[in-house]
């Protein structure tokens, strides 16, 4: 074979092997639709489920196609059909995340871990990881991780799957029970919701709302949501106070003032956190943006 034939001949071989390695864009558009489908709070959730057994059907499709190959094709196919209402559908996931992250160990793997816990729990058997969460409806509709046999998988597992550890879990179950700053906020004035903070704040495992720096910058973010930056400013502000070794603290609240054009005292606020969490390359965005 002359050299310029067998140039494009491999130059073919090499363009079709990239073509066969290309994710699947339709997969990953239905994956992409079936987790903004639940971010809304207004979901209308009997439509949802017709959506989703339409995607699941489409999957199996692609499947019967040989159109699923990559590690993130079997990710997104695992999205959707982890989602389905039988344990058909939730073996199909474990089936999908498990050669996902064969395929891709930088993957997220507590999809696999997940799906692993909702089919022994549509199984009526215990969790191994614990990832299954529920509401207790015949009680006090308060949320409780699902059974789990603690003796299948270790910490050092969990963690590796992205998992809580046990004591995490236990934690996480008392944080999901606890009332909402925003719940408070609906009929209180922003100096009453900074007052609740503060005392919530000083009952530490004893409190009644969830005054957790994640929970203050979410209601933060949903006060400058709204264009309420001033107020915002005051969550973020106390949210330092509280948390003052957190540089997403500091993140937060160099954002809205920035927002509010308090260029400089935004500036610092995100230099504080970049010298707290030297690796937040949102700070360094902003800083680079600025400090050109």
């Amino acid at each position: 074979m002359k050299p310029i034939f067998k140039l494009i001949f491999l130059l073919t071989i090499f363009i079709v092997n990239l073509a066969r390695a290309q994710d699947n864009k339709e997969l990953q558009k239905m994956a992409d639709d079936d987790q903004q489908a639940r971010m809304s709070p207004d979901t209308d959730w009997n439509l949802l489920n017709k959506r989703d057994s339409i995607r699941r059907v489409r999957v199996d499709e692609l499947f019967e196609e040989n159109k699923v190959k990559t590690a993130k094709d079997y990710l997104n196919a695992g999205i959707i059909f982890q989602h389905g209402n039988d344990t058909i559908a939730s073996r199909k996931a474990v089936e999908c995340f498990g050669k996902a992250i064969e395929l891709d160990s930088t993957l997220n793997r507590w999809w696999y871990a997940a799906a692993v816990d909702r089919n022994l729990m549509r199984r009526g058997k215990p969790q191994i990881y614990g990832t299954q969460f529920i509401k207790n409806q015949t009680t006090n509709h308060k949320w409780k991780r699902y059974e789990i046999d603690t003796t299948k998988v270790t910490d050092k597992e969990r963690a590796y799957y992205r998992v809580e550890t046990l004591a995490q879990q236990k934690e996480k179950e008392r944080l999901m029970n606890l009332k909402s700053i925003a719940s408070f906020a609906k009929e209180n004035s922003i100096d009453k919701v900074v007052k609740l903070i503060k005392t919530e704040f000083k009952k530490a495992l004893q409190s009644e709302y969830n005054v957790t720096e994640g929970a203050i910058n979410s209601f933060g973010y949903q006060l400058m949501n709204n264009n309420r930056d001033n107020e915002a400013l005051k969550i973020f502000k106390l949210n330092i106070t509280l948390y003052p070794d957190r540089y997403n603290t500091y993140d937060s609240y160099g954002e809205c003032l920035l927002k509010i054009k308090q260029t400089e005292k935004g500036l610092k606020a995100y230099r504080k956190s970049l010298e707290l969490n030297p690796d937040n390359e949102n700070a360094k965005k902003v800083l680079n943006r600025f400090e050109k």
